[in-house]
């Protein structure tokens, strides 16, 4: 369940693409003192095989930092849960190889992917984050969102 492993980066077209295809996704957003973290995500048909138990997902995550000093990323923390409510935490340093830092009123944007053995789940988890100017390390919110699937089956109790 962990997520996807770096990838190459995109070309104008594919980044063009990808953007259409985010244009419609939901935002989930998190704001953590100067920090905020938006996620979009969006179901893969072309890369799961709901047949196989493979369901796939890209998300894109945007990271913007409103303070005055620059902020480097340096590890990421995920829960992940799938839809029969099995978690998986993963743990690493930065994102997409790499720790960037977030100059004051700037961002960062990557996009990743992630894949369960059911049909449907969630994700949530953290940054921790580093203050170039004063040393200081703190954690920041990366906000739940969700996995769906045309797969999924919902029964409201």
């Amino acid at each position: 369940m962990p997520d996807w492993p770096d990838s190459p980066p995109m070309s104008p077209d594919h980044d063009d693409a990808l953007s259409e295809l985010f244009a419609s996704a939901p935002m989930y957003e998190a704001v953590t003192d100067d920090m905020r973290v938006c996620v979009q995500v969006f179901w893969l048909p072309e890369q799961s095989e709901p047949d196989e138990d493979v369901y796939c997902w890209v998300y894109r995550i945007r990271i913007e930092n409103g303070g005055t000093a620059p902020i480097q990323l340096k590890e990421r923390t995920w829960q992940i849960t799938d839809g029969a409510g099995r978690t998986e935490y993963v743990h690493g340093e930065g994102v997409v190889g790499e720790q960037p830092v977030i100059r004051p009123q700037n961002g960062f944007d990557y996009t990743s992917g992630v894949s369960l053995t059911t049909a449907g789940g969630f994700m949530r988890g953290s940054y921790q984050m580093w203050n170039v100017n004063s040393g200081k390390r703190f954690d920041i919110a990366i906000p739940a969102f969700s996995l769906d699937s045309p797969f999924q089956f919902r029964q409201i109790h």
